[in-house]
This record gives C-alpha cells, sequence and structure tokens, in this order.
C-alpha cells in the first residue's frame, strides 16, 4: 500500500458542512456561515459567545469540525438584544463569516445531513501507485468503507479513552470532558466489533440477528429473518449491517446502533504530480480518515 502525507497546510484537508434549512428571517438567533483556519469548533463558539455577551450554551453547531483543516458549517448565536450582534466587527484570528442569517431556533447538534471533502494525498511516489490507487477508489465507490471512528475521536495518545475510563471510575469533570470521554470509550468498543466483522469478511452484508440501517437516516430495524431482498438491498448499499454502541450503566449511557458500514457520495479523484487529490462526500458521523485508511498508509500532524 502507498504512503502519504495528510494536512501538510490547512488547505490540504476542506470540509464544507451541508445543512438543509430554510430560514425564517425574523426570530432571536443569528446564523453565522463560519469559514474557520487552524480552530476547532467549540473554541470558535466560545469566541462568538463572548463577542454577543451571551452564555457558551447560547452558540450552536451541528458538528465538530476538524482544527487541523480549512472548513466551512454554520453556528448559531442568540441575539442578546433587540437590536441584534455587530458581527462586522467581530475579529477572530483564522475565522471569517461569510453570510448571516436570522432565525426563530438555535442550532442544534446532528442537524446537518454530510459533509463534504477536498483531501490532498502527498507523497513523491504517488503517481507510481496510480493504478493501484485507481483501482481502490473505484472499489470504494461501488462498496463503501468499513465505518471506523477516526483516531481524533480518541484524543492525543488515546487520552480520551483516559479520560472516558476515569470518569466511569468516579471522577468528576465538565459536563463537555464527560461527553467526550464517555464518547471515546464506546466509540472504541464499537471499531473493535468492527475490525472483527472485516476480518470476517462480514461487515459489508447482512447476518440472520443483525440490526439494520437504512442508509442515510437513523432508522433501523431488525433482521429477524435473512430474505433474498434485504441480502439485495444491503449489496445495492440501500442498507447496512449495524454494529452496537454499548451501554454504560454506571454513567446512564443506553446502548445505540451505528452502521458497521458508510457509503461514499460523489467520489473524484485527480493525480498532480506528487498530489493525489479526493474529494467526496459522507453522511454525518463519519470521517475522512476511515476513507484514507482504506487507500494508503498516511501520517499527518499531531491532531
Amino acid at each position: 500500500m502507498c504512503a502519504a502525507r495528510i494536512r501538510s497546510e490547512p488547505g490540504d484537508f476542506q470540509v464544507t458542512e451541508y445543512c438543509d434549512i430554510e430560514f425564517s428571517g425574523d426570530g432571536e438567533h443569528d446564523w453565522l456561515w463560519i469559514e474557520k483556519t487552524g480552530a476547532n469548533t467549540t473554541w470558535v463558539a466560545d469566541q462568538l459567545a463572548r463577542h454577543a455577551g451571551v452564555s457558551s450554551k447560547d452558540v450552536g453547531y451541528s458538528g465538530l469540525k476538524d482544527r487541523h483543516a480549512v472548513t466551512r458549517q454554520w453556528l448559531s448565536v442568540r441575539r442578546p438584544t433587540g437590536d441584534g450582534t455587530d458581527w462586522d466587527a467581530l475579529q477572530i484570528e483564522g475565522v471569517a463569516i461569510l453570510a448571516r442569517h436570522r432565525h426563530q431556533r438555535k442550532l442544534k447538534r446532528g442537524a446537518h445531513q454530510q459533509n463534504a471533502f477536498r483531501i490532498a494525498l502527498r507523497d513523491g511516489a504517488i503517481e507510481s501507485y496510480s493504478d493501484e490507487l485507481v483501482e481502490r477508489l473505484q472499489r470504494l465507490a461501488v462498496h463503501g468503507a468499513p465505518n471506523y471512528f477516526g483516531e481524533q475521536r480518541f484524543g492525543r495518545d488515546g487520552g480520551n479513552i483516559a479520560l472516558g475510563e476515569a470518569v466511569l471510575a468516579g471522577r468528576r469533570v465538565s459536563r463537555s470532558k464527560r461527553s467526550i470521554g464517555l464518547s471515546a470509550v464506546r466509540s472504541l468498543h464499537f471499531n473493535a466489533e468492527l475490525a472483527a466483522r472485516v476480518e470476517a469478511g462480514t461487515w459489508n452484508r447482512l447476518l440472520p440477528g443483525d440490526t439494520a440501517n437504512l442508509d442515510g437516516s437513523g432508522s433501523v430495524f431488525d433482521v429477524d429473518e435473512l430474505t433474498d431482498e434485504l441480502t439485495q438491498r444491503c449489496a445495492e448499499l440501500d442498507i447496512h449491517p449495524c454494529g452496537t454502541l454499548p451501554a454504560l450503566e454506571a454513567a446512564g449511557v443506553k446502548a445505540s446502533k451505528r452502521p458497521l458500514r458508510m457509503r461514499v457520495h460523489q467520489l473524484a479523484w485527480e493525480f498532480d504530480e506528487d498530489t493525489l487529490w479526493l474529494e467526496f462526500r459522507l453522511g454525518r458521523g463519519s470521517f475522512a480518515t476511515s476513507v484514507l485508511r482504506e487507500l494508503v498508509r498516511y501520517t499527518q500532524r499531531p491532531i
């Protein structure tokens, strides 16, 4: 497998959030279409709250976007007064407001449908692997990819996992850190289940007793009987087998399901000397780095 570098510079990893929303034009929330470079979403949300004179809880965003990247996403901020906030006066390094709208509701987590990616894979020898890479890309376009949680979910050196284990052992932390830690622990269990299905060659097909997910939705159903119709729908990526995000009873967290496979939408590629440029879209909750791992052995700057 070819080796390559990602995130050599921020523009090598671009993410654009797609959120289907019809703005009301009034209300007490300003929705801001933000482009940020070298900043994580929660830090930007805190800066917007400070500028507007509101609590960080009054700032909404649909998903967390990469820090070492150029990303575009919506954030909503509650208006502190009837006159609103002077967003033209906002000055945050690496952050620009591209558009803004007034709306009646706060932006909720998970409200977006997809993320679009433009990613550069760089290596002096990458063009010599073009035949192998194109074969892998064509397979991804047809068959999808294992829906692993990316390493950013686990933090640098797995620090988020250690945090989650500490929370389960009784350590008291802030609400946001608690969520990050517990999510990392559950994600680790899911990745282990998925890895076992990949090893067995069953990550992309239904088994009797599986739970199935309807592609592009949160809808799931139990596979009590594996029919020819269900097998065909799975082969066509209309439905996917699911793994489990386990319950954490000590923390009051219930079990939930996540598809073992992700569809890679609108996949396109272009070779440019020592660089392979990729463009594709993923549903919310899926990680671009989990697509890249199916193509190359990549290295990147610390997350």
